[in-house]
């Protein structure tokens, strides 16, 4: 058990997988159900009061009478699916966890609501029928590596029609401005992790070089070491203009919120509303 710790606690290479699943856990996917639908508490979706102004926010510039037919990536329980379905949108959700998408689906049944949801990593997309608009929401874009964040806008992009809409929000790095590396540790009878006694180390660490932000669970029980690494690239405006530009999108406008909020050289929040290039026949797609 200590030589299986002792690996965890050092300095992580940037971008570091998990040492196991972490939205498909059994236990895990339970916890963060009840946080997403938790009306307040924003630690797997915003607050509920703030979905509401996200779609109005969005249907108000991309309304569904002119772009019908939209994409939510890592859409959960369906809490941003639904409202897009109820202002008219023909609605898609594509998500890891069999937890989300099942009570997605179950949710939408009850309410009569005739939305398309998808189990599956969004990172492995593919759709037959394009899309006018794909929403990437609650900064999910900074927690992948470059390599999988140039792979979801490539699949993003195939997925949209010409001058279809990408969405998605990133933190800058003001929103960790002189947060210090540190450790702390906790035991606990129950509780996020595990549904038994665990011993949880918790560290937070900076890659101030690339903007990168590690916090690290290392979790402890009779049986076992588990290593929960949840990494946030951070962004300036002209780092994440420059990722949606070589992956064929264009056009790119700046809020500093998922609903419209006016960006400021201090917003720790970039929300991005990108348009995908047309290419010329001969000219090769990302």
């Amino acid at each position: 058990m200590l030589s299986e710790l002792t690996k965890y606690l050092g300095r992580p290479k940037l971008y570091t997988p998990s040492s196991a699943p972490f939205w498909d856990d059994e236990h895990i996917s339970k916890r963060m159900l009840a946080a997403h639908l938790d009306p307040e508490w924003e630690a797997a979706s915003r607050s509920h009061a703030f979905i509401d102004k996200s779609v109005e926010w969005i249907s108000s510039i991309l309304p569904a009478k002119d772009n019908p037919r939209l994409l939510d990536l890592g859409c959960g329980p369906g809490l941003y699916a639904e409202r897009f379905c109820r202002k008219g949108y023909q609605v898609t959700g594509v998500d890891l966890s069999p937890r989300s998408i099942n009570y997605a689906r179950a949710s939408a049944a009850k309410q009569g609501l005739e939305i398309i949801y998808f189990n599956q990593d969004y990172l492995d997309l593919s759709v037959d029928d394009p899309f006018d608009i794909a929403v990437l929401i609650y900064r999910d874009y900074g927690a992948l590596s470059d390599t999988n964040r140039a792979r979801i806008l490539a699949h993003a992009y195939q997925a949209l029609k010409p001058n279809g809409h990408l969405i998605l929000d990133v933190f800058t790095p003001l929103q960790y401005q002189g947060k210090g590396e540190a450790r702390t540790w906790e035991f606990k009878q129950e509780g996020f992790w595990r549904p038994g006694p665990y011993l949880c180390l918790e560290s937070f660490h900076r890659y101030d070089d690339s903007n990168t932000f590690l916090t690290r669970y290392i979790v402890i029980t009779d049986t076992g070491v588990d290593c929960y690494n949840i990494w946030d690239h951070t962004f300036e405006v002209d780092d994440l203009r420059r990722e949606l530009n070589r992956a064929g999108f264009a056009d790119v406008d700046i809020y500093g919120d998922a609903a419209g909020a006016e960006y400021q050289a201090n917003s720790t929040i970039i929300c991005a509303v990108a348009k995908k290039m047309t290419r010329a026949s001969n000219e090769p797609e990302p």
